[in-house]
């Protein structure tokens, strides 16, 4: 990318320059709007929320006024102010702690992008000569690009780049398309015109496969075909073991689209709302109006199924910045985030609850608090829930009687401790077992180093569950578990034998929990869970579970 010194009689020319770039832009995402139109419903929205978010970036965002700051300041051309930018961005985002948004640093490489084609007036016709049946082999595919691939022609994808919560995974999985991203050494490994396999479901690329491995992948494609179809049988059964004990299923949603999806999967209610989607791609804060608003949409389409808010779950330098402040945590998951973040704001946190509050009146609504780890804390809140609906009352607003149950988190291994204590202070515990592994054994499970030893199966991990189990059902507090557990069927067992009853997890894993649940005896599950916990060898119980899980013990 070319970077040239930009004189002081020429800073304002080089900004005009590069506004002409956006309105460009701009102009494109219009078109590439009115043709996503005719791609299927699901599709068709994904893309268009994306196509409105990159529009947003290129009015007056971060992105744009960063961009003229730089020319304005170190005086260079507009491809190199905006490299520059993209770079700053994408390091703020990294350092946050949540994995779904330091993945929108793709959102804003793909504008930045696009504004390096119209500065430099490269033309851009992606996949054009690409014959059907093409799989596409790439550093990097925008989720633009995927959101105009048509299946018929592109039969899948890999890249270097990416990751599977990425907008080009999801708008992958929308269309119905196998791709696997984030495959570091694809490029050395693949020629023109190999053949190759996909498999999205394993993660797994196979290049140049023989005769038996494109046999065994046509039989897993019939195979998979026809499961589909028993799975959405499924749908309209209820979620009971075999000797009739009914295990609630719940979805988890990061964005209100998702809903449908969650509905369409058969789930009983929506065991976890991330509220982070409010707060995404923009300089202000919400206010408690548009978070009400986004509320009750989803509260009314549930048709009083529970919806379970989590209050806000983040911190770091952008949110910060949005409050007027800085940040100078120098590791973000042990820092100020989640509820800590809401105390210490008590503005943020008390416009969330009034917009909860509010919407609570159209619906079935729990409120859940990340990253509790005292009585102090959740007596805190609760405290501000009560202010909140006075001074909400005292405007004159219908609030439901009683309010909506005030849920503890239990994600860090002190408040699986004090979960005796804290039952005496909830309404409802859901275990976060993704942040309860993390905590508990001291890894970051992002880091490519050390993630290998990130194990759910750790016998400390089960033993804090088991223990928050308990703890609940000794206070008759209603405890669910919302991480990645959740949605592994191979697991369902174990969680159903440690006492668990409601399990939440992502729409597209429900059905072959439920599958799983429905094989079940509940007594057999009993004496699974009491066979794991009595064993310290983590290799040991993941046979276990292995073993339990095995086809022929499934109905």
């Amino acid at each position: 990318m070319p970077e040239y010194h930009v004189g002081a009689a020429q800073t304002a020319e080089e900004i005009a320059r590069f506004k002409r770039a956006v309105e460009q832009a701009q102009k494109q995402l219009r078109q590439l709007q009115a043709r996503a139109e005719s791609l299927p419903a699901g599709a068709a929205s994904e893309i268009a929320i994306l196509l409105e978010a990159h529009h947003a970036m290129l009015a007056g965002s971060r992105l744009v006024r960063g961009v003229e700051e730089i020319i304005k300041i170190a005086r260079v051309n507009a491809e190199a102010a905006i490299e520059r930018q993209i770079v700053e961005i994408g390091a703020n985002f990294a350092r946050m702690d949540d994995s779904y948004l330091a993945a929108r640093v793709a959102d804003v490489r793909e504008v930045g992008q696009r504004l390096l084609r119209n500065l430099m007036q490269q033309q851009y016709h992606p996949f054009a000569a690409a014959k059907p049946g093409s799989i596409l082999i790439a550093e990097e595919i925008t989720p633009a690009d995927t959101a105009l691939m048509d299946p018929k022609q592109i039969a899948g994808f890999a890249t270097v780049l990416g990751g599977a919560e990425g907008h080009a995974a999801i708008m992958a999985r929308a269309l119905g398309m196998p791709a696997v991203l984030g495959v570091a050494a694809l490029m050395q490994g693949v020629g023109q015109n190999d053949l190759i396999i996909i498999d999205g479901h394993r993660g797994e690329i196979t290049v140049r496969p023989d005769a038996a491995q494109r046999r065994a992948a046509r039989q897993m494609l019939q195979k998979q075909t026809a499961e589909r179809g028993k799975l959405r049988a499924l749908k309209r059964l209820a979620s009971v073991t075999r000797d009739g004990v009914a295990i609630n299923l719940h979805a988890n949603l990061e964005l209100p689209r998702e809903l449908d999806a969650a509905l369409d999967a058969g789930a009983q209610g929506i065991g976890l709302l991330r509220t982070e989607f409010m707060f995404m791609n923009r300089a202000d804060l919400p206010d408690e109006e548009e978070q009400y608003q986004s509320l009750r949409e989803l509260a009314e389409g549930l048709k009083g199924k529970p919806l379970t808010v989590r209050t806000l779950d983040i911190g770091g330098e952008k949110l910060a910045g949005a409050l007027g402040q800085s940040s100078s945590s120098a590791n973000p998951a042990l820092g100020l985030r989640a509820i800590r973040l809401g105390l210490k704001v008590p503005k943020l946190l008390e416009t969330q609850l009034a917009a909860i509050l509010r919407a609570a009146a159209h619906g079935n609504i729990r409120i859940l608090i990340p990253m509790i780890s005292s009585v102090s804390q959740m007596q805190q809140v609760r405290q501000h829930v009560m202010q909140t609906a006075k001074r909400l009352q005292r405007r004159g607003v219908k609030l439901p009687d009683p309010l909506p149950p005030l849920g503890a988190m239990i994600e860090i291994p002190g408040a699986a401790l004090a979960a005796d204590a804290l039952a005496q202070v909830s309404d409802f515990f859901a275990i976060g077992s993704n942040d309860l592994t993390q905590y508990t054994l001291a890894i970051d499970r992002g880091d490519e180093q050390v993630a290998e030893l990130y194990n759910p199966l750790h016998p400390a991990v089960l033993r804090l569950i088991q223990f928050t189990a308990a703890a609940a059902l000794r206070a008759r507090v209603p405890v669910s578990l919302c991480g990645e557990m959740a949605g592994d069927p191979d697991y369902t067992a174990l969680l159903t034998g440690l006492g668990l009853r409601e399990l939440s997890m992502s729409p597209a894993r429900l059905p072959r929990v439920k599958q799983r649940v429905r094989s079940l005896d509940f007594s057999a599950a009993n004496c699974l869970a009491e066979q794991i916990m009595s064993q310290s060898d983590e290799a040991h119980i993941a046979r276990l579970i292995k073993e339990s899980a095995a086809p022929a013990g499934r109905r």
